[in-house]
């Protein structure tokens, strides 16, 4: 199962709360329809059914059931940059 760093699980939760979403939105983490390899983050309000719900002291992330297998043995990070917050995923440790 996908996991997240401390500064992800910070870095969802303030996007989430800028973003105005409901407690029970998130980021959602899908494989890109136009680009083999690559995924797709995105705020919504809840998990779409089927989705892998990743909760994280108050973070949630929500990853789409193909992505979930690709992504089952990746951590999740984040980086703060003057154009935005950045994510990263990397092996898990």
């Amino acid at each position: 199962m996908l996991t997240l760093t401390d500064n992800a699980r910070t870095a969802v939760q303030d996007i989430a709360t800028r973003a105005g979403l409901p407690q029970e939105g998130g980021l959602r983490i899908a494989e890109s329809d136009q680009q083999v390899g690559n995924f797709e983050l995105s705020l919504v309000p809840e998990p779409v059914a089927g989705d892998e719900v990743i909760e994280a002291e108050g973070a949630r992330v929500f990853v789409e059931p193909a992505t979930s297998q690709i992504l089952a043995d990746q951590q999740l990070d984040a980086t703060a940059s003057p154009e935005g917050t950045g994510f990263l995923l990397a092996p898990q440790a």
